[in-house]
């Protein structure tokens, strides 16, 4: 079914984007956002499932991403340029308005192209991360949390060039499919904590890994290290931000991101809805960080039953 998905590229903004789509739209059309260490492919299931249902899905690879072009000046990227980028190309495709659909740090455009352009988006469905209304608290965290680490200039990139692609793709892979967030020793690597006989999580397969990994060696890692990792502290927000439009949140319950100081009790005890009210959780009990790949058919479910309950 994936060689059924569509593949182009739009000029925008300067750069030419590589768009993966399917599906003719009747009922409308959901972008879907992606995140890190992923790329279009990632959601390759609910791209044909939202096509089936009757809508046109839209994928892109962000700028500095897998077939996507590369700024010229990676590192002046800012937030507000993924977003204006998403805009750009529903212009483009002359889309009046959307569902989005953001993954791990995509949620953070896909809620900002909600907060900030709410008459182009119809509803917004995150998966592994809330609307975050403020910078992320790492300071209770130990020096060897991955983020930390990739935020320090030279220090992943050393650590990464010790790896293939593919051994990098694999492993970090293997870390974000983890209960627990990925920590380093003293004296230890991020990428130390896993090898190659470290078995893949059931849900993928080497030849998934095969598919990233060629993506990744067309891009490198120079622009998904800047944005999230070195850019998260840039992320900016209206003082008392609030999203208007329906939004669904779907959290695995065994996703490490539920483990970040009060990011959990941030999402259980209701808080996040101060900022986003129309909002449902739905958790899935055995869910990772990658739950639209783990289990695909419930999600396409909740993501079906959320856009066209939303028409």
């Amino acid at each position: 079914m994936v060689d059924k998905i569509e593949h182009s590229h739009l000029d925008v903004r300067g750069l030419s984007l590589h768009i993966a789509h399917i599906g003719k739209g009747e009922l409308g059309t959901v972008l879907f956002v992606h995140g890190f260490p992923e790329i279009w492919y990632s959601w390759r299931h609910q791209m044909i499932a939202v096509a089936e249902a009757g809508f046109k899905a839209i994928a892109p690879d962000l700028r500095g991403y897998g077939l996507s072009g590369q700024p010229t000046e990676p590192e002046n990227t800012t937030w507000e340029d993924l977003v204006a980028d998403l805009l750009a190309i529903l212009d483009s495709l002359s889309i009046p308005k959307v569902f989005v659909v953001g993954k791990d740090f995509g949620a953070w455009p896909a809620y900002h192209l909600a907060l900030y352009h709410p008459q182009r988006v119809l509803g917004v469905v995150t998966l592994g991360v809330p609307f975050i209304a403020r910078n992320l608290d790492s300071d209770t965290l130990p020096e060897g949390f991955y983020i930390l680490r990739w935020r320090e200039p030279g220090r992943a990139e050393a650590d990464f060039a010790r790896f293939d692609v593919r051994r990098v793709v694999r492993t970090i892979y293997i870390l974000f499919s983890r209960v627990e967030i990925p920590i380093a020793e003293r004296g230890q690597e991020i990428m130390d904590l896993a090898d190659s006989s470290t078995p893949l999580p059931q849900w993928c397969t080497e030849e998934d890994v095969d598919v990233y990994a060629a993506l990744y060696e067309t891009s490198g890692f120079r622009f998904p290290l800047h944005m999230p990792y070195r850019s998260l502290l840039k992320v900016t927000a209206p003082a008392d931000p609030k999203v208007e439009v329906p939004a669904l949140l779907i959290m695995g319950e065994k996703d490490y991101v539920l483990r970040f100081p009060a990011m959990e009790d941030y999402v259980r005890s209701g808080t996040v809805k101060q900022f986003v009210p129309d909002l449902e959780i739905v958790y899935v009990p055995e869910g990772s960080h990658f739950v639209q790949e783990q289990f695909p058919e419930q999600v396409n479910q909740l993501l079906i039953d959320f856009v066209k309950g939303h028409l």
